[in-house]
């Protein structure tokens, strides 16, 4: 029997009627909105608690069952609207938000996971997933601060700490719009600010509001504007316009509200709407200075930007001698222009420096592509290959001293030389990086010939053959990575699951969902690296590769090319396919159906073509099967997958059909959104 958890996420047995540990009746809570604590959504995120309510929806802390059981949350978007027409509007707007949101990826920002929708019991809900940060806010840190106000010191520290991620948001044209002591978490972790909440979803909720009542023909109240009263700047409370400096005015309110314990409309003049905090507390000049500025009335009177901020507060930080914060251990962070998101820089190892050195000297026409080996000495025990280790001619431990060779090593003829530096030539001018290829090499090559695991290969006559098959495997591998996108390739050695989340996101705007897509990536990276089959690659150098295939068969989903819906012709009740796939490729086509829908779907086609078929909530009904008929009544509404690929060795054709009961109604191409950096800089339509 299933265990059933209250709304604070503790579990009881299946036949219990009060929680054993607070007493909540549990046949209530198990009722509440078709979500209760326990319940598993998509075979995926189990329901902890509820954590909240809001205009757009309730807030739910999760665990991904399929991550390890690591906690996140789900936020649901069910504005109250009755109008299908306003309903498709909010959700376009939604989506879109959820657009902003996966381009932001920050240490201090709660990473965006996946734009979810499921089905419970006839029911759709639209959910964001985020990370959990598991922390206090800061009114809940300033509740329990004895005494109930923060030092100078600790304020300053939370400046210096957030200011670099507001600029980093900035930059990339998001404003956060609703800055506030229960919006910035202090991280449990490592005692970092953690900034979360974005206004643009409620933002949302307040449109669809509007919209809803324009629809219905009543007169409509004017718009409701976001931010905090008392936080958010006169600007962005009259007219909803946001700019930096609007989130640095509610920073300052944040900081004051901090400083002296108090409620912001308990600082300011209720006749002049001029701020009297500073008899309050006392605290340095400086300071004073700066949150001045960021408060001033008017917008040309402020800082514009976080930069100018942060570099008045360091100026007076350096100033003046503080003490360490009381309530946390982290120390002043440097500022750092902002990240590109897309392309972090990891350093590159010793080693790979070395290696580095030899082939610039190769090109210069003053060492051999194997002359390095000479300056490097073999360990005895070689370590094990990392993801940063250079090539398999290089196996000696970075901290080893270099010892001079007795006598100058053999040199390489000409027609090898002329070979290796083709291969130079090729890996750089497909853009790959230097320490992610040879690492792969080493992962891919001593496991085809372990013989050479752990030792150098010299110019030496012995180990001609040993170079030789080097040079075969190196073109191989080229040769293999040159079926990426250029795009692809150049980010090999730095993709992260954010990565594979953010293509996730964007092809669940055209209803296809993770398992297709990787589906896909499977049929392609196992065509490449058969050898790879069964074997847990994805934290190795070669996962790597899988990746960039999964960022390239997203791009292909979204731009159509491997991507076809179904539609009926009036009047029939069933449709046929037919396509024909390369080794390695495969195709997803959707399908919109209806509960209780009798279906049949089959496909003829040579058994080396796998198909696949997932429900709008992502159930599996077959999976890389060669089964050529799947029949049942549909026990969901929506948008169904069908995936076939091909893992034969020639181009091989296939026939797919579809027949229902009746037709469904006609579907209109789903419209795929693109995010936009400007729904966080202006106030929604």
């Amino acid at each position: 029997m299933n265990p059933i958890y209250c709304s604070q996420g503790h579990e009881n047995a299946s036949n219990s009627r009060f929680c054993f540990q607070c007493g909540e009746q549990l046949t209530l809570a198990a009722k509440q909105q078709g979500i209760y604590s326990g319940l598993i959504l998509g075979d995926r995120y189990r329901i902890i608690k509820q954590l909240g309510q809001g205009g757009f929806g309730r807030t739910y802390l999760a665990e991904d069952i399929n991550r390890f059981s690591e906690m996140c949350v789900l936020k649901e978007f069910a504005p109250q609207v009755q109008s299908n027409a306003v309903l498709q509007k909010a959700e376009e707007l939604f989506a879109r938000e959820a657009g902003v949101l996966y381009k932001l990826q920050h240490p201090q920002i709660p990473r965006f996971r996946e734009l979810f929708r499921v089905s419970v019991d006839g029911k759709g809900y639209l959910f964001l997933v985020q990370d959990y940060v598991e922390g206090q806010n800061y009114y809940s840190v300033l509740a329990a601060h004895q005494p109930q106000r923060f030092s100078e010191t600790e304020v300053r520290e939370l400046l210096l700490n957030i200011l670099p991620v507001l600029e980093y948001i900035h930059s990339l044209g998001v404003i956060h719009r609703d800055i506030s002591p229960d919006n910035l978490i202090l991280r449990a972790s490592d005692s970092l600010p953690v900034l979360i909440d974005f206004g643009g979803v409620k933002q949302v909720a307040a449109t669809v509001s509007q919209l809803e009542q324009a629809q219905a023909g009543k007169a409509t109240a004017p718009p409701t504007l976001l931010g905090k009263v008392g936080f958010a700047p006169n600007e962005q409370m009259r007219t909803g316009a946001v700019y930096p400096h609007s989130d640095l005015y509610a920073l300052a309110v944040t900081i004051l509200v901090l400083l002296t314990g108090k409620h912001p409309q308990a600082l300011i003049d209720d006749r002049t709407l001029s701020w009297q905090w500073e008899k309050e507390v006392n605290v340095s000049p400086n300071l004073t200075t700066v949150l001045n500025k960021m408060l001033q009335p008017n917008m040309s009177d402020r800082y514009q930007n976080a930069r100018q901020v942060w570099q008045a507060i360091n100026v007076s930080a350096h100033e003046a001698t503080f003490a360490a914060p009381a309530y946390t251990g982290a120390s002043v962070m440097h500022y750092q222009p902002p990240v590109n998101i897309d392309t972090p820089q990891p350093e590159k190892s010793p080693l790979g420096k070395i290696l580095l050195g030899a082939l610039i000297l190769l090109g210069l026409g003053g060492a051999t592509f194997w002359g390095i080996s000479a300056y490097l000495q073999t360990a005895s025990n070689p370590p094990v290959i990392e993801e940063t280790t250079p090539s398999p001619i290089a196996s000696a431990s970075p901290s080893t001293t270099p010892t001079p060779s007795p006598s100058p090593p053999p040199q390489l003829s000409a027609a090898e030389q002329a070979q290796a530096q083709t291969i130079t030539d090729q890996r750089r001018n497909l853009g790959i990086d230097d320490d992610f290829y040879f690492s792969v090499m080493n992962q891919l090559f001593w496991a085809k010939y372990p013989q050479y695991q752990g030792r150098k290969l010299t110019n030496e006559p012995k180990d001609a053959q040993g170079r030789s098959q080097w040079y075969e495997f190196a073109e191989d591998l080229l040769s293999k990575l040159e079926t990426l996108s250029q795009t692809g390739r150049q980010k090999l050695g730095k993709y992260t699951a954010a990565d594979r989340d953010r293509s996730v996101t964007a092809i669940s705007q055209v209803y296809v969902g993770s398992r297709s897509l990787y589906d896909l990536a499977d049929a392609a990276f196992f065509e490449l690296f058969p050898e790879q089959r069964g074997k847990e690659f994805i934290n190795l150098p070669i996962g790597q590769i899988w990746n960039a295939i999964v960022v390239d068969k997203a791009s292909e989903i979204t731009n159509k090319k491997n991507y076809e819906q179904i539609a009926f012709a009036p009047g029939t009740t069933g449709t046929e396919l037919s396509g024909s796939l390369i080794p390695g490729e495969g195709k997803v086509y959707i399908a919109h159906l209806q509960q209780q829908q009798k279906t049949e779907i089959n496909l003829k086609a040579e058994p080396q073509l796998l198909i696949s078929i997932y429900s709008p909530t992502g159930k599996v009904l077959l999976a890389d099967s060669t089964s050529r008929t799947w029949s049942g009544t549909l026990q969901e509404d929506g948008f169904y997958e069908i995936v076939v690929v091909s893992n034969a060795s020639a181009t091989k054709n296939y026939e797919l059909a579809l027949n229902v009961e009746n037709t469904t109604p006609e579907v209109t191409e789903p419209e795929t959104t693109s995010p936009s950096p400007d729904l966080e800089t202006s106030p929604s339509p």
